[in-house]
């Protein structure tokens, strides 16, 4: 059995085909979606997060609304650059919207990917400490976040304060419990897998990894996950970690299928340059039910998630989505035994 969710990277454009012209058309359609998908037994409805982009940004008002409409399903994001963030004020957003939603928010954090501007995180008064880097700025806002995520006391009460304080020092209200262990690391490498284990967070990994050594993503990905559950049994956690990997799949059962996705049946790995080093990147999966089972078979890295995310095209539309989400869950995931 798989938890089966799907990822929307919220894109928009005033285009002639685009069913999302406007950051209003993917906010509504984001919330329609997540209500259809739960309606067909989806598992969860994750969300991408990209700043100075015409795609979804600010999370969680999105997620809160999603967590008001929605009875079921997890929430999330794939992820969050942690770059950009005030983790004290992010922990009250995160708790807020996992109360809304009574405990079902899967928060996907990371150090970010390239971004649309040149150290984007700098308009947002973010500065790495002399000495570090953005990467290290990341962790060490994930570090912070993880602390308060524990919701024990750090701050000096007012001695005159405008409302009664309980006694001690105070912790960050609203406070939702088990949010602490419902954070996940988007890690790009086998060894930033090995990192998230050892902070006690689960594993999110993408269709890129920022590293290769040449045998398929599949593969690679598959020894990341090894790696990342090994490092986590080292470090002596208690609970079961949580491992999820995202794919682009597209069942072909119809014929505006085929007009959208006939031609990536062809799709392969393809290995480049991201950040001055070698990256391979995941290939898309698209076809026939029968021959979809086969090869979605062999991804050596789905079989050993818990957890599959499903890009969405969104600018698709809704209906689309979820006609894409059933065909799914209906033609493909029972013959590989995720349903």
């Amino acid at each position: 059995m798989k938890n089966i969710g799907f990822l929307s990277f919220g894109h928009w454009s005033d285009t002639q085909h685009s069913q999302t012209r406007s950051a209003s058309d993917v906010l509504l359609q984001s919330i329609e979606l997540a209500v259809a998908a739960e309606l067909l037994g989806v598992d969860g409805a994750y969300f991408r997060v990209h700043h100075f982009a015409k795609q979804l940004a600010s999370p969680f008002p999105l997620l809160a609304a999603v967590g008001a409409r929605t009875s079921r399903v997890e929430i999330g994001t794939g992820v969050i650059d942690m770059r950009y963030e005030n983790p004290l004020y992010m922990a009250e957003d995160a708790g807020s919207a996992d109360l809304i939603s009574g405990g079902r928010l899967q928060l996907g954090i990371s150090r970010g990917s390239p971004e649309q501007v040149i150290d984007g995180y700098r308009y947002f008064g973010y500065v790495p400490a002399e000495g570090s880097d953005h990467a290290d700025m990341a962790r060490e806002h994930t570090a912070v976040l993880l602390d308060v995520l524990r919701g024990e006391g750090f701050a000096e009460p007012s001695p005159r304060p405008m409302f009664a304080n309980p006694p001690g020092l105070l912790r960050l209200e609203p406070y939702s419990a088990g949010l602490r262990e419902r954070i996940w690391w988007g890690a790009g490498t086998r060894a930033t897998a090995e990192w998230a284990a050892v902070q006690g967070m689960n594993l999110m990994s993408s269709t890129l990894l920022s590293e290769d050594t040449g045998v398929p993503f599949h593969e690679l990905q598959a020894e990341q996950i090894e790696r990342f559950r090994k490092a986590w049994a080292d470090a002596g956690h208690i609970r079961e970690p949580r491992v999820s990997v995202s794919r682009s799949i597209f069942p072909i059962v119809d014929d505006l299928d085929y007009a959208y996705f006939g031609r990536e049946g062809r799709s392969q790995d393809q290995v480049g340059i991201l950040d001055g080093g070698k990256a391979r990147f995941g290939k898309t999966y698209a076809g026939e039910p029968d021959a979809l089972i086969e090869q979605l078979a062999q991804d050596e890295a789905i079989a050993a998630a818990d957890t599959l995310l499903v890009t969405v095209p969104n600018q698709l539309g809704v209906d689309y989505c979820a006609h894409q989400l059933d065909a799914l869950l209906t033609h493909v995931a029972p013959a590989l035994g995720w349903r």
